[in-house]
């Protein structure tokens, strides 16, 4: 059995679309991140880094000691290992399929992420900041449309990992401004995905918690943008 350290976040549905993907047996741990639930010893033995999503694999390959890992990109390559799917075996499949995950993990995500916070919630509006961020998520979303059209319907050619990763990440580009009509690839993939019913089951995982959740809250935004709480 898989332990799933989860919040319903472009990070967490990463994991929980690929856990229904693969059909591997897993059970949710909620980590409630408005309420600081990622400070707490119990998770922080498992995700040093005070992040979700995390994973516990009671059963490993090879048996022994139940594994611990944290960092979606390294838990999305675990599981593609376990189960034998969503990543190719031979050299250049891997290594296509690799990058365009790396590709996710340092340029997509935290581009996202950044733009995301000073649109919608630092409590000062920085032209510069906005602007800056705004454009580079413009860039990265060209840059897809165009390995889009020379591969076809996915990333690396083949539907994988990496697009189980990019995917959540392009759920919020219409809240942040961003039509995806202006990237016709894209478009076209997004609806591939989100027609799939393993990514529904994943993106609705824990969603009413996430639809309840107290993001505007002055404590819970204390905690999730810096300020560790008071013991």
């Amino acid at each position: 059995m898989i332990d799933l350290y989860y919040w319903p976040t472009p990070n967490g549905w990463k994991i929980s679309i690929a856990l229904e993907e693969m059909g591997l047996p897993y059970r949710v741990v909620p980590v409630d991140i408005g309420a600081g639930d990622q400070f707490k010893p119990e998770f922080l033995e498992i995700s040093r880094n005070n992040r979700m999503p995390a994973l516990v694999d009671h059963a490993p390959m090879g048996g022994g000691e139940p594994i611990r890992i944290f960092e979606s990109g390294a838990i999305l390559l675990y599981l593609a290992d376990k189960s034998g799917q969503f990543l190719p075996k031979d050299l250049r499949g891997r290594t296509s399929v690799t990058q365009w995950l790396m590709w996710q993990m340092g340029g997509l995500g935290p581009m996202f992420g950044q733009d995301g916070h000073f649109k919608l919630y630092a409590p000062e509006k920085l032209p510069y900041a906005i602007d800056r961020y705004d454009r580079e998520c413009r860039r990265l979303l060209g840059v897809m449309d165009a390995q889009l059209q020379a591969t076809g319907d996915c990333l690396a050619g083949v539907y994988s990992v990496a697009d189980m990763a990019v995917f959540p990440w392009i759920v919020t580009a219409k809240r942040r401004d961003i039509d995806l009509a202006a990237y016709p690839a894209v478009q076209s993939w997004f609806a591939r995905l989100r027609a799939r019913l393993a990514v529904q089951r994943g993106m609705e995982l824990l969603k009413d918690q996430r639809n309840n959740a107290a993001v505007d809250d002055v404590k819970a935004r204390e905690i999730l943008f810096g300020v560790r709480p008071t013991p």
